[in-house]
């Protein structure tokens, strides 16, 4: 159990940042966009999303998860998640900003905390859940640790 709760922990910290990694990404493209391309918030934000989403997908995939889940129904998955949450989000973000008046940059903040949560419970429990540490990394470290409690084991009876 508590091996189980120490992995838990190193997938929170990994999605942490990892997710950091790609809220950088969205938000210097979405700042590219918005001050140099001057166009209005929701193609910034949208095409900023897309960036960040390919990004966190491909290292949470590999590292965080690691899943060896069929790549194409996973991003799927993950597809059908933005299919709800990127409408959504860009339609009240482009509201927020366009008509109440809200500062874009705290909009997309607003709208990458509520991604960072959101993502993270979608991606561990529907996304990855059934394909949890089932990669060559994660199949090689299983093995190590097994065989590593196999030598304490026999140590244990030699010494009595």
């Amino acid at each position: 159990m508590e091996n189980e709760r120490k992995k838990e922990t190193a997938r929170v910290v990994k999605f942490v940042f990892f997710s950091i990694s790609a809220g950088l990404i969205e938000i210097i493209s979405f700042t590219i966009l918005n001050e140099f391309a001057k166009l209005p918030y929701w193609p910034c934000y949208l095409i900023a999303l897309v960036l960040s989403v390919l990004w966190n997908f491909t290292l949470n995939r590999k590292f965080t998860f690691r899943s060896a889940a069929n790549v194409p129904v996973a991003m799927l998955k993950v597809a059908l998640f933005y299919a709800v949450f990127t409408p959504a989000t860009t339609i009240l973000g482009d509201y927020l900003a366009d008509n109440v008046g809200w500062n874009e940059y705290l909009v997309t903040g607003l709208n990458m905390a509520l991604n960072f949560v959101t993502e993270y419970l979608y991606d561990r429990f529907v996304v990855f859940g059934a394909s949890l540490d089932t990669n060559e990394k994660a199949k090689a470290e299983k093995e190590a640790e097994e065989f590593r409690k196999k030598i304490e084991e026999i140590s244990e009876t030699e010494e009595m």
